[in-house]
């Protein structure tokens, strides 16, 4: 489709066709190679973000430190705040902690505007060659990671020249230099575009690069690309918002605070945005930056100064979004509580207490698990599912750092006793974790059964919630019993672990009767039986601890 345009000088042919493809054309490739490169970065970094979080958040400048690294490794500050929101869901991080590490996303986020700001654009295609050749020629798992960084590195420049080589045309229009200029005269609509796009292409680093693009082919001045670059950074928040719907209070709060940092910083930057504006020219004259690297300059700038404003007042930031959304924060603190190293040396029985206390806390955890597993199965709604998949991952957490502790332990001079209650605490640290995979399995199946339209009767599942609570009574007793070495209600979970047995054979000759009958399909009769199995393994966990206190009675 080609349109000719009067210029005053001759008539100049522009093909529309031609510039949407390369322009969508190019920011698909882009988009393609952040996320490919990005995927490399983390698994070559071995993809432990989680424990870098968890390290690293003790205040909120090490929270930013956190957000950053991470920032740098997945190449996305969407991913990083969405992982934050997820944190903050279960109780990993608190609220304050989260907000270190968001701001730390933003600065982090400007790392990919300085790279596109080096121009190596012409070598983008022997790049991805180079990248091609590392991924299907070599076998080894860290070459492969190498490859996919480098094909995704060259991805990223091949994208940006095809947007380039697309926007170019634009300079013959009349009514695209009116909007540039438009653009520089009223700040806030620059503002308001940069948001737009970004909440459309979901990625703030696709935006400054199409931004880095347009300045360098001289489509938009300096003036008008920083309220752009502003807007691109209240755009990106729009992730976090998504990700915290459904979820908890917390996880709501962060994505606010995301939203409120970049509102209030554009708007600090919005009233000096002569002065910055030409703090960010000087800088590119005395240090003879191209285009793309002068926005990179004032996207690095303007992240780390608004972290650097915003960063004492980080309580207030908290305080503030608990107003705005009200309610109870349903904190899960998957951070151990009793395993100090001080006592292993010192006195090592007050650390086998220890131990036991946080063995306890782990098997609350699988409690509520196994709780909200069945909240799940019986309403299918998502936010059981996610609080069960949070748990299950802080039984895990839990599960090594109580090994961990209880190995270190092990080299310590501990009585007959208390080496026979050390097996089994590390006994039943293995039982616990165990009923955290079974749980999970079952949230597996239940979102199988969602997928595909299974429908389970009525009759069965009533089948399902009756041995679901037998299961779980089952559970509380065992850590009842090993709470209190209550030999009683350790005997008591031997018998109901039987009842749970034979209910297993009988709900499951009755389904085989409802599947005779043709009541209920091939895939219902699968995914019952998978259920009931993975309850009655519970079961038999749940007995074995019972059968420690037992032991360790006799």
């Amino acid at each position: 489709m080609f349109v000719e345009i009067y210029l005053g000088v001759g008539i100049v042919e522009l093909n529309f066709q031609q510039m949407l493809f390369e322009f969508f054309g190019g920011l698909g490739i882009f988009l393609y190679g952040i996320k490919f490169m990005g995927d490399g970065l983390q698994k070559s970094a071995g993809e432990r973000l989680r424990d870098v979080l968890d390290r690293f958040t003790t205040n909120p400048v090490m929270g930013v430190l956190a957000g950053l690294i991470v920032t740098v490794l997945v190449q996305s500050s969407s991913a990083t705040t969405v992982i934050t929101v997820g944190l903050v869901s279960a109780g990993f991080l608190t609220l304050r902690q989260a907000i270190g590490v968001i701001m730390g996303a933003n600065i982090g986020t400007t790392i990919t505007a300085f790279i596109i700001g080096i121009d190596v654009g012409e070598f983008a295609l022997p790049i991805i060659a180079l990248g091609s050749i590392l991924l299907f020629f070599f076998k080894n798992k860290k070459i492969h990671n190498v490859g996919q960084i480098v094909f995704g590195f060259g991805a990223l420049f091949y994208g940006l020249e095809l947007m380039s080589g697309g926007m170019k045309p634009l300079r013959s229009l009349e009514s695209f230099h009116e909007l540039t200029v438009e653009l520089s005269s009223n700040p806030i609509l620059g503002v308001l575009i940069g948001t737009l796009f970004t909440v459309i292409v979901q990625s703030s680093s696709a935006t400054i690069g199409i931004l880095q693009g347009l300045h360098a082919e001289s489509l938009i001045n300096l003036d008008g690309a920083l309220p752009v670059l502003f807007g691109d950074n209240i755009g990106t928040t729009i992730t976090a918002i998504l990700a915290a719907i459904g979820t908890t209070v917390a996880a709501k709060r962060a994505a606010a605070t995301h939203v409120l940092f970049n509102l209030i910083g554009t708007t600090i930057f919005l009233i000096l945005l002569s002065p910055f504006t030409y703090v960010i020219e000087m800088i590119r004259d005395s240090l003879g930056l191209n285009p793309e690297m002068t926005i990179a300059f004032a996207h690095g700038i303007f992240n780390t100064t608004n972290t650097l404003i915003q960063l004492p007042f980080v309580a207030g930031l908290a305080i503030v979004v608990s107003k705005l959304i009200p309610g109870e924060d349903a904190i899960i603190d998957y951070k151990a509580q009793h395993l100090d190293p001080v006592f292993i040396e010192q006195s090592p029985s007050i650390a086998l207490g220890q131990a036991k206390e946080e063995v306890l806390r782990m098997g609350k955890f699988a409690l509520k698990g196994l709780e909200e597993t069945n909240q799940f199965l019986k309403t299918k709604n998502t936010k059981h599912s996610s609080s069960a998949y949070h748990l299950e991952e802080a039984i895990n957490n839990l599960d090594r750092k109580i090994t961990d502790y209880l190995v270190d332990l092990a080299t310590s001079s501990l009585s007959e006793h208390e080496s026979e209650e050390h097996s089994m605490l590390i006994d039943t640290v293995r039982d616990i974790e165990r009923i955290g995979d079974h749980f999970e399995n079952i949230l597996e199946l239940v979102e199988y059964q969602q997928a595909n339209k299974v429908k389970i009767t009525d009759s069965a599942m009533g089948d399902l919630e009756t041995m679901f609570s037998l299961t779980a009574k089952t559970v509380e007793e065992a850590l009842q019993s090993l709470d209190q070495k209550n030999l009683e209600a350790a005997t008591d979970v031997v018998k109901k672990e039987n009842e749970i047995d034979s209910m297993e054979r009988t709900i499951r000759k009755q389904h085989i009767l409802r599947m005779n009958e043709g009541q209920c399909t091939g895939q219902a009769g699968i995914v019952f039986v998978d259920i009931i199995s993975n309850l009655e393994r519970i079961g038999d966990h749940a007995v074995n601890i019972a059968e420690y206190v037992l032991g360790d009675q006799k």
